[in-house]
């Protein structure tokens, strides 16, 4: 029986993704996010935060990562660029490239992510709307944000992080929505492309907690199993 290949991943790496990849993995619609306070958790050098804002959302990113220069930031962003473009060239047949063309396409798209990253992370007032924290504890008072996000980190990290930890993070993503707001957390699969073993108990978890739950559909077709991400809502009398 052939093994199953499978993308290698030590530790949690940095990624440099655009506004229209969040847009793909979240089904974003930006007219109804203008004037609205957006959370990225665990956002890395992506630029959406600083696309975001230039089309009129209140868009705000959270990571440890922020605890560095953005020069810092730069250097390890292309070195993990360039590693995960080597990583790709030998699972080319792994993925769906409907969306990022090429491995070369998508390092092209990763670098220009991290450099508007950079330039707006850079700027006097990027402390204001970037903040140096990760998961399970955020520091922002409760019922901050109109939607929080979180993408390739919980669920894909499996093997890391316990059920427990992801119990106690998706726990604080809510306690920092705002009542009839919204989490979204994507993708719903782990490393070897399966979904997240105790999804479905985590589910169940916070339904009996008085969230509204949903698996909806994503239009990033990269990854295998990359089709969906997880919706909590939390209820306007929360």
């Amino acid at each position: 029986m052939e093994q199953k290949q499978v993308y290698e991943q030590v530790g949690v790496a940095m990624t440099s993704r655009s506004y229209v990849e969040y847009e793909k993995m979240f089904m974003l619609q930006t007219s109804a996010l203008i004037g609205k306070r957006v959370l990225d958790v665990a956002g890395g050098a992506s630029s959406f935060t600083a696309e975001a804002r230039q089309l009129g959302v209140y868009a705000e990113a959270v990571d440890p990562l922020y605890a560095k220069s953005p020069s810092a930031i730069s250097a390890h962003g292309r070195e993990e660029i360039e590693l995960v473009a080597a990583k790709m060239s030998r699972l080319v047949d792994v993925y769906d490239w409907t969306f990022y063309g090429s491995v070369e396409q998508h390092r092209a798209g990763r670098i220009q992510a991290l450099q508007r990253f950079v330039e707006d992370f850079s700027k006097t007032d990027g402390s204001a709307r970037y903040h140096i924290a990760g998961l399970p504890s955020l520091p922002f008072e409760t019922q901050s944000f109109d939607l929080v996000m979180c993408s390739h980190f919980l669920f894909l990290y499996e093997e890391q992080f316990d059920y427990a930890f992801h119990v106690e993070a998706i726990r604080e993503l809510l306690r920092v929505c705002k009542p009839g707001g919204e989490v979204r957390i994507y993708p719903l699969m782990n490393f070897r492309t399966e979904e997240y073993s105790r999804l479905h108990e985590l589910i169940n978890e916070f339904e009996l907690a008085g969230f509204t739950l949903q698996k909806r559909e994503a239009s990033l077709p990269f990854l295998p199993n990359s089709h969906q991400f997880l919706s909590i809502k939390k209820s306007p009398s929360a």
